[in-house]
């Protein structure tokens, strides 16, 4: 971040990269979880999730990229190791269904994952209201992202 940057941030700087290198952090679980998940889900509509679970991880890698863009503005760095990542996220364990057919299995995951990332932007998006718009925004933008995410995922788990 340059000198004005600086200048015009009231937020404590190290509370929001520590803040964006947890959410860096949770995207790449869900990426590396939604890859997976595209390549082990079985049955009847294999393709059809397997596409939904590619799109979401492909989502998830674009909003670890823009997380990680801003890490790099405000003079930080993303986690370094897959431990470090998993460490961060503070998401937990993530078991899949052992019948890789059951579809619902699947989705309760993902969407328990929204939500959590909703109340993970909700909250950096309040605390950087007014004090840091840049990190405001992109809080934002993560969060109507995930809750349209999360209306998806409920919407499929109601067919």
């Amino acid at each position: 971040m340059g000198q004005k940057g600086r200048e015009i941030s009231k937020v404590d700087k190290k509370w929001v990269l520590n803040e964006l290198r947890k959410a860096y952090a949770f995207e790449w679980v869900v990426h590396y979880y939604a890859a997976l998940a595209s390549q082990i889900v079985a049955g009847l509509r294999t393709p059809v999730y397997e596409e939904i679970f590619e799109e979401a991880a492909k989502g998830e890698f674009e909003h670890a990229n823009k997380i990680a863009k801003r890490i790099a503005e405000l003079g930080g760095e993303p986690p370094e190791t897959m431990a470090e990542i998993e460490k961060l996220a503070s998401f937990g364990k993530v078991n899949f269904p052992n019948d890789r057919s059951d579809i619902k299995g699947f989705l309760k995951i993902f969407l328990k994952m929204e939500q959590h990332a909703i109340e993970l932007y909700d909250d950096l998006a309040q605390k950087t209201h007014g004090k840091d718009l840049v990190t405001h925004e992109l809080a934002e933008d993560l969060l109507a992202d995930e809750v349209a995410e999360e209306e998806e995922y409920e919407n499929m788990l109601r067919e």
